[in-house]
C-alpha cells in the first residue's frame, strides 16, 4: 500500500477521525523513527493482531492464564512490557464502507456459516448437501415509481419506463423514462415524483420488516406441518438470511431455506421424508409471503395504520449443491456474505445517528435518502414504541434489524468461528511447554483490560500497519491460489 493509496482508506489517527494525510516530510520522518526503534518488529507482530484494521481499539491491562482446577495463575501478561505499552484489537465492523478488512473477514466467516449449512462441515453434517433448499428472495412494496435498470431476457438493458403516451402526475411530473441507465447513474432508485413518492410508508415498513420476517417464518411452518402432516410426517424448517438496501431506500431479504427431517435425538439434522420436494418447498414459501400481512398500531399521520406486506417481486430458486445449470452451494454463500458486509451503501452511509442538532445537515428535503430520514424523524414524535424508535434508527432509515440472521440448528455460529480463530492464532505463539501445559490442565484466561483509545498513534503507524497487513493478504491469497491449481 502507497502512501496516496493510504490517503483513500478512512484510516482512523489517534481517536481525531482524520485521514491518514499528514504531510510527506512529516511521515517519511516518523516511518524512519518507528523502523529504527529495536523493538519495531514486536510492535508490527502486535500491530498486526488487529489484521489491517484501519480503526483499530487500544487495550491496557493484564491477562492472567489461571489453572481452572486449584486457581493457580500459570502466567500474566502485561501490556506495560508492549513497545506502545497497549494491545491492538480490530474494530469488528462489518460494513465495508468503515473498515474495509473487517468487512472482509466478517464475509468470509458469513461464507463459511452459510456454506455449512449447504454443503456440511463446521459441526454440520454431509448429509444436508441432500436436503430440499431454495433461495428466495422477499422485496418490499412500490411506494411510487423509481428509476430503474430492468434487463431483457436477452441480457441487454432495457429502457427505464417506457410509455407510448406520455402521462404526468398532479405534480406535473412525467412519469415515464426512456431512457437506458448505467448501473453508476446516480438517479438510480429516485423517485420519478419526489412528491408523489410516499416516504412515510416506507420508513415504516423498513422498521416493521424484521417482525414481517418473522410472521412470514411462522406462517411458512405452520403451511409446512400441514403439509407434512397429509403425508404423514414431520419436518423442520432452517434458515441463514440477510438484508440489503436497494438503491430506493428499503431492505429485501435474501434467505436460504432449508428442508429438515424432524428427530428429537438430532433436530434439524437428519434428511427428510421424500414426499416432500423442494419444489413444494418453493410454492409454500410463495403462498406464506403472500398471505402474510399485519396492520401497524394507529399513528396521528394514518389513524387507521398502514399495512406491512410483501411486494409482488418474491422470487424462489432451488439450490443444488454443485449441479450443473442450477446455483450451486458456492455461488449462493458468496452472494448472501456479500451482502451481510453492507447496510446503506446503496443510497449513501449515515455515519452518526440523527439528532436535532445534525437533522438539517443529513434530513435535506433535497434528496431522496434526506427526505426518508426526515420521514423517520418526524414519524417517531409518536410516543408508541412501535414508532418511537425511528428517531433513534433514522440514520438507518427507519431499519432497526439484524443485517445477517439465521435459525439455531441451520449450522454453526459465528462465534464458534471467531473462537476457533482466535484459539488458533493464540497457539500459534505458544511455546510447546505451554501447549503441553493447555493440553493435560484446564486453562482459564482472567482478563483485566481497560478502554486505551481508538485508531492508530500515528499516520507512519498506520502506514506501516496496514502495509505489512496488506503483504500478509496478498500472501494468502497467492498460497490458496497455488493450492487451488495443486489440487
Amino acid at each position: 500500500m502507497t502512501a496516496p493509496a493510504l490517503t483513500l482508506v478512512p484510516v482512523l489517527i489517534d481517536g481525531t477521525g482524520t485521514r491518514a494525510n499528514a504531510r510527506t516530510a512529516t511521515l517519511q520522518s516518523d516511518l524512519l523513527d518507528r523502523a529504527a526503534r529495536d523493538d519495531y518488529h514486536h510492535w508490527l507482530s502486535t500491530a498486526a493482531a488487529a489484521g489491517g484494521c484501519v480503526r483499530p481499539i487500544r487495550l491496557r491491562g493484564t491477562v492472567h492464564d489461571v489453572d481452572a482446577a486449584t486457581g493457580e495463575i500459570l502466567s500474566t501478561f502485561d501490556t506495560g512490557a508492549m513497545p506502545d505499552r497497549v494491545i491492538y484489537t480490530s474494530c469488528g465492523d462489518r460494513r465495508a464502507s468503515v473498515c474495509p478488512p473487517c468487512a472482509e473477514t466478517y464475509r468470509r466467516d458469513t461464507y463459511q456459516l452459510v456454506r455449512a449449512g449447504l454443503a456440511g462441515g463446521k459441526g454440520v453434517p454431509e448429509s444436508v448437501a441432500v436436503h430440499p433448499c431454495v433461495f428466495a428472495t422477499l422485496t418490499a412494496p412500490s411506494f411510487g415509481p423509481v428509476h430503474t435498470r430492468p434487463m431483457s431476457k436477452g441480457g441487454k438493458v432495457a429502457q427505464c419506463r417506457p410509455r407510448r403516451k406520455a402521462s404526468y402526475c398532479a405534480h406535473g411530473r412525467r412519469l415515464s423514462c426512456p431512457q437506458r441507465h448505467k448501473d453508476t447513474d446516480a438517479c438510480l432508485g429516485k423517485p420519478l415524483c419526489p412528491d408523489c413518492y410516499d416516504y412515510d410508508a416506507a420508513v415504516v415498513w423498513n422498521a416493521h420488516a424484521p417482525e414481517l420476517w418473522r410472521r412470514t417464518t411462522v406462517t411458512l411452518r405452520r403451511r409446512l406441518g400441514r403439509l407434512a402432516k397429509e403425508h404423514g410426517v414431520r419436518v423442520w424448517l432452517s434458515y441463514a438470511k440477510v438484508a440489503e438496501f436497494q438503491a430506493r431506500g428499503v431492505v429485501h431479504f435474501h434467505a436460504i431455506i432449508r428442508l429438515d427431517g424432524h428427530d428429537p435425538a438430532d433436530p434439524g439434522r437428519v434428511i427428510p421424508p421424500a414426499v416432500i420436494t423442494a419444489a413444494q418447498l418453493a410454492a409454500v414459501i410463495t403462498d406464506a409471503a403472500r398471505a402474510t400481512w399485519f396492520a401497524t398500531v394507529p399513528h396521528p399521520a394514518r389513524p387507521r395504520g398502514w399495512d406491512i406486506t410483501w411486494g409482488t417481486q418474491t422470487d424462489t430458486r432451488i439450490v443444488k449443491v454443485t449441479a450443473a445449470g442450477e446455483i450451486t452451494d458456492v455461488a449462493v454463500a458468496s452472494y448472501l456474505a456479500k451482502y451481510a458486509t453492507k447496510t446503506t451503501e446503496a443510497v449513501g452511509i449515515i455515519p452518526v445517528r440523527i439528532s436535532d442538532g445534525n437533522l438539517k445537515i443529513y434530513g435535506s428535503p433535497h434528496s431522496h435518502q434526506g427526505r426518508l430520514i426526515s420521514a423517520a424523524w418526524r414519524l417517531g414524535h409518536h410516543r408508541h414504541q412501535d414508532f418511537e424508535a425511528l428517531r433513534r434508527w433514522a440514520h438507518m432509515l427507519g431499519y432497526r434489524g439484524h443485517f445477517s440472521t439465521k435459525s439455531r440448528r441451520y449450522s454453526t455460529t459465528l462465534r464458534a468461528l471467531r473462537t476457533a480463530r482466535a484459539d488458533w492464532q493464540r497457539r500459534r505463539h505458544r511455546t510447546a511447554e505451554q501447549l503441553h501445559l493447555e493440553e493435560t490442565t484446564t486453562v482459564i484466561a482472567v482478563t483485566d483490560l481497560a478502554w486505551a483509545g481508538r485508531g492508530w498513534r500515528t499516520t507512519a503507524d498506520a502506514f506501516l500497519a496496514l502495509s505489512a497487513a496488506a503483504r500478509a493478504r496478498e500472501h494468502d491469497r497467492i498460497a490458496r491460489e497455488e493450492m487451488a491449481n495443486v489440487s
